[in-house]
């Protein structure tokens, strides 16, 4: 009978390594939500006490590192047809990309979708199947809720968004994973 590694060659140098504390629970998370999705939208915006509803195309690309340990992802978005709500609400980016890669129990993130600062996500995660993101920059604080459902065919999303601690914008996203 022949054992593996007969000789204890052993190599746990990398077990030391801070790369090493990527969490893999969140890693598979986000894997699940990798492709292509149609995010029906609705927004409430407290200040104008004005409701919308749009239709955007979402992308979401695993991107390949050096460094194995970092789990890089690209978002990619555009609205399904042209939209009011953009011109009314310039803040908003009708169209983009934006990078971002986890560490440790982050998202670290190129730039945030209402600013072009980067900055940093906080994720707790609830359950196999559902995150929190908790953001704060310049003078938002958003909390994000995204949860995978139905064999991860359909994720649903609500985001709270304060300003200067005044909640000023609610959204809903429901979600489909457009099969190719």
């Amino acid at each position: 009978m022949v054992a593996i590694n007969q000789n204890n060659n052993i190599d746990i140098s990398g077990l030391n390594s801070p790369n090493l504390s990527l969490n893999s629970n969140l890693k598979r998370w986000f894997s699940r939500n990798i492709g292509s999705w149609k995010s029906e939208r609705s927004y409430f915006m407290k200040k104008k006490n004005k409701r919308y509803s749009i239709c955007m195309n979402l992308k979401i690309e695993g991107l390949t590192n050096k460094n194995e340990w970092k789990s890089h992802y690209k978002f990619s978005w555009s609205p399904s047809e042209k939209y009011e709500f953009f011109n009314e609400n310039p803040e908003f980016k009708e169209s983009g990309e934006m990078e971002a890669y986890l560490k440790d129990h982050q998202l670290i993130r190129e730039k945030f979708y209402l600013s072009e600062k980067n900055g940093i996500s906080n994720i707790r995660q609830v359950d196999e199947h559902e995150m929190i993101f908790e953001s704060s920059y310049e003078d938002w604080y958003i909390l994000e809720h995204t949860r995978l459902i139905d064999m991860d065919n359909f994720r649903y999303r609500v985001i709270y968004s304060w300003n200067k601690n005044i909640l000023e914008i609610v959204e809903t996203h429901h979600e489909t994973r457009i099969v190719s």
